[in-house]
C-alpha cells in the first residue's frame, strides 16, 4: 500500500491526495490490536481488552459494527494491563492490575481477569477479580458501552457514524435498534444506566482478604437481514495429532486451526454448506479466491470444506453478461456483501454480488478436481459437473474478450477493481522501471491457472463419461506454446516469465512472486521450473520471512507496499507447495523455514501480510492486514503438507509420498490425516523417510 493511501474491498489500496493540507481520511490501522472471533462476529480491541471509541476497535457482526465502545473501568480509572492469551477459538484472555486497591506495597494484591468469549450472535465476558491483599477490597466496576450500528465499508475508509441512543433500560439490561437489528446488552446483577451517547453497567464489588468475585455481562445482536450465518455442526476436517522436530510447526498448526474454525460460516438460505470467511475485520464474507485457496490448502484434512465452498460458489455462479457486476455466464464471484460496498470518494461502487475476478474460476475448476483426487464422493462431484462446464464455457469466451489466446480482464464499470487478480491493488501491475501497466492485463499466474484447469477439466469429464476431454487437453497445450512465446523475457539474472501483458501485449518485466504459482501446474517444462525456482530462492525475492511479492531490485519495490515487496503468508505458501511438489527441497525448505519464524514472530498468528524488510531481525507488521485471515491460517497445513509430502489420486488407486526431507523441519510425523473417508497416518524421519499406514483398501504407494 502507497504511503498515505487506503486499502479497499479485495485490497485495492487507492493513493491519497498529494496535497498535505487537504482533508482526507485514512483506513485506520489494526497491527496493534487483538481480533477475538467467530464467525459472523468479531470483537477488535487493544492488547488491554479495552474497546475505545476509536478507528475499527469494536464489536462487528456480518459487516456492521454493533458496539463501538466497551471500556471496563474500576473507580473510574482503567486498570493496568499485564497481557493476554487467545485460549481458543472465539475465547481470549486479558490480564490487568488494580494497583490502588490491596496491600500498599510493591507487589499488585489485586488482579482483574478479563475473559472475552465471541459467539456466533454476540459477546460475552467473564470478569473475575482476584484479591491477594490482607485488607478488605471495595470497588465500584463499571463498562462504559456505545453503539453506532456503522457499515464495515465506512470504518474502512476512516469514517465514523454518530452514536446510537439507548432505546431502552431495563434492570441489568440495554439495548439499541435500528433497520439494521437490534443490539441488546445484560449484566448480570448489574445496575443498567442510560446515558446521552451510550450506556453504563455497574457493580459494586466487596471482597474480604483474598477474596474473589466474578462478574458477567453479554451482548446480544439480532440481525435478520444478514447474509452469513454460523454454520451448524463440527469444523469439517480433521484435527490430526502431530509432532514435529521443529515446535514452531505444531504451535502454528495449533494456532492456525483454533483461527480457521472462528473463520467458518455459510449462507443464510443454505447453512449446511459451509466455507470460510476471508479475514478479519474487511473480509469476513464470501470472497471466491480466498475462500477457494483456503479450502484447496485444507484438503489434506478432509474434502468437506471444498465441497461446501464448491457448491456455494457454483449457486452464485454467473448466468448474464453484467458491466456494473463484473458478470459473465459461467464466472465464479469474487466477493459477497449485504448490500452495495461504496466509496464515493475513491470512485468505487461494488454491488453486493461482484464478479470482479479473472482467477476465481480456473481456480474453483482446480479446487474440484483436487478434492475429487483427495476423495470427495463421485456422487457429489457429478453434481457439480454442470457448474464444471459452466465454468469452461466462460474459460473459452468471456475470459479471452480479445482473442489473443490469453486470460484477461478490464474493469469496463469504470467503478470496480482496476486489477483483478489475486494482486488487486491499483498499483500492483508494475514494469521494472516502476511504471504501471494499463489493462486489459494478463497476469502470469491466471495463465498457470488457466492451463492446470483445462488439463483438470479434461480429466473430470473423461473420468465422468462426458464429452470435451480432448478439446481441452488442445487447449491446454496451445496456451503453454503462446506462453512460452509472448511471456519470456531477459533480466539482470537471466530470463523469467514476465508479471503480465500489458493492453499493448508488452511483457511487464517486474520480477514478483507471480512466477511461483506456475510451478505445479505443469505449464513450465522441467528446465523452467528449475530456472523460476532458482530466481525465487535468490536474495531480491526470498527475504527470510517468506517471498516478497516484488523483487528488491525492481524500481517499484517497496517494503510496506500491499502488493510490491511486502511478504503474504498464502503466496509464500502456494510457491513453497510448488517448488515441494516439483523436487526443489531446498528452495521449498527456505521459505517454510521464513514462515515458521514468521508465526513465531506473530505469537503463531500469521496475519494477511507483513513487510518484506528482513533488516530489522524479524518481520515488520503491516498495519491494514487481516488477522486472523483463512488463507494465512490455512498456510500452515500447506507447511505441514509439504513437510509430510502425501500426494494421493483416489481415483487412479495411488498414492505418492515425496516428503520435504531434511533441515530446518526435521522429523515430522501426523496421525489423522484424511484420505476421502480413511484417516492416515505419516511420519517422516530426520534423514527424510518416510513411512505411512491407514491408506484405503487397494491404494499403491509411490516413494519419491
Amino acid at each position: 500500500m502507497l504511503v498515505g493511501a487506503t486499502s479497499e474491498p479485495g485490497g485495492e489500496s487507492v493513493a491519497a491526495s498529494a496535497d498535505p493540507g487537504s482533508a482526507r481520511r485514512l483506513q485506520p490501522l489494526l497491527h496493534d490490536l487483538v481480533g477475538t472471533v467467530m464467525a459472523p462476529t468479531s470483537a477488535l480491541s487493544g492488547p488491554d481488552g479495552q474497546v475505545r471509541p476509536a478507528g475499527v476497535q469494536g464489536l462487528f457482526h456480518a459487516d456492521r459494527r454493533a458496539l463501538s465502545q466497551v471500556v471496563l473501568l474500576v473507580d473510574g480509572r482503567e486498570p493496568e494491563a499485564l497481557g493476554h492469551v487467545h485460549e481458543g477459538a472465539g475465547r481470549t484472555r486479558f490480564v490487568s492490575v488494580v494497583r490502588w486497591h490491596g496491600d500498599a506495597i510493591a507487589d499488585p494484591t489485586v488482579r482483574l481477569d478479563r475473559v472475552r468469549e465471541i459467539g456466533a450472535y454476540g459477546m460475552g465476558e467473564r470478569v473475575e477479580v482476584v484479591s491477594t491483599a490482607s485488607v478488605p477490597v471495595a470497588a465500584t466496576v463499571t463498562l462504559d458501552l456505545a453503539c453506532d450500528f456503522a457499515p464495515i465499508e465506512v470504518v474502512k475508509s476512516g469514517g465514523t457514524a454518530p452514536a446510537a441512543e439507548p432505546d431502552g433500560s431495563g434492570a441489568g439490561e440495554l439495548w439499541w435498534k435500528s433497520e439494521a437489528g437490534r443490539v441488546t446488552v445484560v449484566g448480570e446483577a448489574a445496575r443498567a444506566e442510560a446515558a446521552p451517547g451510550g450506556g453504563r453497567l455497574r457493580w459494586e464489588v466487596s471482597l474480604p482478604p483474598r477474596g474473589r468475585a466474578v462478574l458477567r455481562w453479554e451482548a446480544v445482536v439480532d440481525d435478520p437481514a444478514a447474509i452469513v450465518v454460523a454454520p451448524a455442526g463440527a469444523p469439517e476436517w480433521s484435527r490430526p495429532e502431530m509432532t514435529a522436530a521443529d515446535r514452531r510447526l505444531t504451535r502454528l498448526l495449533g494456532q492456525s486451526l483454533e483461527d480457521l474454525r472462528s473463520l467458518r460460516l455459510a449462507e443464510a438460505d443454505a447453512p449446511e454448506d459451509t466455507f470460510l470467511g476471508a479475514g478479519v475485520p474487511w473480509f469476513l464474507t464470501l470472497f471466491g479466491r480466498d475462500s477457494i485457496w483456503a479450502a484447496r490448502m485444507m484438503l489434506p484434512l478432509g474434502t468437506g470444506l471444498a465441497a461446501g465452498t464448491l457448491r456455494v460458489l457454483a449457486r452464485r455462479q454467473g448466468t448474464r453478461v453484467d458491466a456494473a457486476s463484473g458478470e459473465a455466464p459461467g464466472k465464479i464471484m469474487h466477493e459477497l456483501r449485504r448490500h452495495a460496498f461504496a466509496l464515493e470518494a475513491h470512485n468505487l461502487r461494488l454491488p453486493a454480488a461482484y464478479y470482479g475476478t479473472i482467477d476465481a474460476t480456473p481456480l474453483w475448476i482446480t479446487l474440484l478436481h483436487d478434492a475429487w483426487r483427495w476423495g470427495m464422493p463421485e456422487g457429489e462431484v457429478a453434481a457439480l459437473l454442470p457448474a464444471l462446464e459452466a465454468a469452461l464455457g466462460w474459460l473459452d469466451g468471456h475470459a479471452d474478450p480479445d482473442g489473443d489466446g490469453f486470460i484477461e480482464y478490464i474493469d469496463t464499470s469504470s467503478h470496480g477493481l482496476a486489477n483483478q487478480g489475486w494482486k488487486d491493488s491499483g498499483d500492483a501491475v508494475r514494469f521494472h522501471h516502476g511504471g504501471q501497466a494499463r489493462p486489459p492485463i494478463a497476469l502470469v499466474e491466471v495463465q498457470g491457472y488457466a492451463y492446470q484447469a483445462a488439463r483438470h477439466a479434461a480429466a473430470l469429464l473423461d473420468a465422468f463419461g462426458r464429452p470435451g476431454g480432448s478439446r481441452w487437453r488442445d487447449y491446454a497445450e496451445a496456451l503453454a506454446a503462446r506462453f512460452r512465446e509472448r511471456f519470456w523475457v531477459d533480466g539482470p539474472d537471466g530470463p523469467f516469465p514476465a508479471l503480465a501483458l500489458d493492453r499493448d501485449k508488452r511483457p511487464v518485466d517486474a520480477l514478483t512472486s507471480n512466477i511461483g504459482h506456475l510451478l505445479g501446474t505443469g505449464l513450465l517444462s522441467a528446465e523452467e521450473s528449475e530456472r523460476v525456482a532458482g530466481l525465487l530462492a535468490g536474495p531480491s525475492m526470498a527475504e527470510g520471512f517468506g517471498l516478497r511479492t516484488m523483487s528488491a531490485r525492481d524500481a517499484g519495490f517497496s517494503p510496506l507496499s500491499y502488493h510490491c515487496g511486502s511478504i503474504w503468508a498464502h503466496d509464500t505458501a502456494i510457491v513453497m507447495a510448488g517448488l515441494a511438489r516439483e523436487g526443489f527441497g531446498a528452495q521449498a525448505a527456505g521459505l517454510a523455514e521464513g514462515l515458521l519464524a514468521a508465526g513465531e514472530a506473530f505469537g503463531y498468528r500469521l496475519p494477511e501480510l507483513y513487510a518484506g524488510d528482513g533488516g530489522l531481525g524479524r518481520p515488520l507488521p503491516y498495519p491494514a492486514a487481516c488477522r486472523p485471515q483463512a488463507w494465512s491460517a490455512a498456510a500452515a497445513v500447506t507447511v505441514a503438507h509439504a513437510a509430510l509430502g502425501l500426494y494421493p489420486d483416489v481415483p487412479g488407486g495411488r498414492v505418492l509420498l515425496r516428503p520435504l526431507a531434511g533441515a530446518p523441519l526435521g522429523a515430522v510425523s501426523a496421525r489423522g490425516l484424511r484420505i476421502g473417508d480413511a484417516s492416515v497416518d505419516v511420519a517422516v524421519d530426520s534423514a527424510g523417510r518416510p513411512t505411512v499406514s491407514g491408506l484405503p483398501a487397494g491404494m499403491a504407494l509411490d516413494i519419491a
